[in-house]
């Protein structure tokens, strides 16, 4: 049933309860075939937030265009913006499990399973590069070529990223760390941090606990905080700086990180190219290591036995014979 006017803002229990999705629908003067498709797809959030346009008209049998222009009814310009808000309101609940359990759901082949989960990585893809806001890269950049240090904090699978960004600044003359360890060490990072140095965090969805705490514990001590995450409504978007966003949307338990990859090497292009003497100056110091054998693995060269013995073998066993 819709969503009353007077719970747009708090639920019974004072937690901000609806969606944003929620509210436009609430207040969207739709019609009755169109309001009883949006609500099927809000119903069943855990099965459709992660279809495509083409596979949601085939779930309610209609075609593409009946719900893209039912979208548009409800204000979105793009079907992916719709995508994205059905997205937030179902990230609130948003487990592995559910996440697998609406998977298999869908009846695919294993085959499509796998098709499937391109297809969403590839979308993502196509959101991040038509929605990019390339003057906060270059405003993130900027902010990292002025910094003192960097660390970049990043938790469980979310570590991967962390990992990757900070190495990928270090050969670029960028002094760029994501710590490792218990919580206590990222604790004691934190707290030798001045206001010449940034924290980026990496969350999404509801975000994990360690890492948005590093980032109130950054800001109490007067650090800059910059933040990589998937909504405008994150706790990470809520409390960091400035944030972007990278669409992690996926029939995967592990969620995608295929948007939020390419997200970070274009803060790494750009932080190398807006210095670039700086960073020309560091690579040329790695360049023998590149471009010598020693880096790159070779196979071993056999030894070739003397003739001699190879002939006194052939006799032997001829003789077994």
């Amino acid at each position: 049933m819709p969503v009353r006017k007077e719970q747009i803002d708090q639920d019974s229990d004072g937690q901000f309860a609806p969606s944003s999705l929620e509210v436009r629908f609430a207040r969207s003067p739709l019609s009755g075939n169109r309001r009883q498709l949006i609500r099927a797809i809000l119903d069943n959030n855990e099965e459709t937030f992660f279809l495509s346009s083409r596979e949601m008209a085939k779930r309610y049998n209609v075609d593409a265009a009946t719900i893209v222009r039912t979208v548009q009814a409800l204000g979105y310009e793009r079907f992916a913006d719709f995508a994205a808000d059905l997205r937030k309101h179902f990230v609130k609940q948003i487990t592995p499990y559910r996440v697998l359990k609406a998977a298999t759901r869908e009846r695919r082949s294993v085959t499509d399973q796998v098709r499937h989960s391109v297809e969403i990585d590839t979308e993502n893809l196509s959101v991040l590069r038509s929605s990019i806001n390339v003057e906060r890269v270059l405003g993130l950049a900027k902010l990292i070529n002025r910094s003192k240090r960097i660390l970049v904090v990043g938790v469980d699978l979310a570590a991967s990223l962390a990992w990757f960004l900070a190495y990928g600044l270090l050969p670029v003359g960028v002094d760029a760390e994501a710590p490792v360890g218990s919580t206590g060490n990222l604790q004691h990072k934190i707290d030798v941090l001045t206001r010449e140095d940034l924290l980026i965090a990496i969350s999404f969805g509801r975000c994990l606990r360690e890492t948005v705490d590093a980032v109130l514990r950054a800001r109490a001590r007067g650090v800059q905080t910059f933040g990589i995450t998937d909504s405008d409504i994150t706790p990470i978007a809520s409390h960091c700086d400035a944030y972007l966003l990278a669409s992690t949307s996926s029939p995967s338990f592990t969620g995608s990180y295929v948007a939020p990859m390419a997200l970070i090497n274009s803060i790494i292009v750009a932080s190398a190219h807006l210095q670039p003497r700086r960073a020309l100056a560091r690579l040329s110091q790695i360049e023998e290591e590149y471009t010598s054998g020693d880096r790159w693995y070779s196979e071993p060269q056999r030894r070739a036995r003397p003739k001699g013995n190879r002939d006194h073998t052939t006799r032997q066993r001829n003789s077994e014979e």
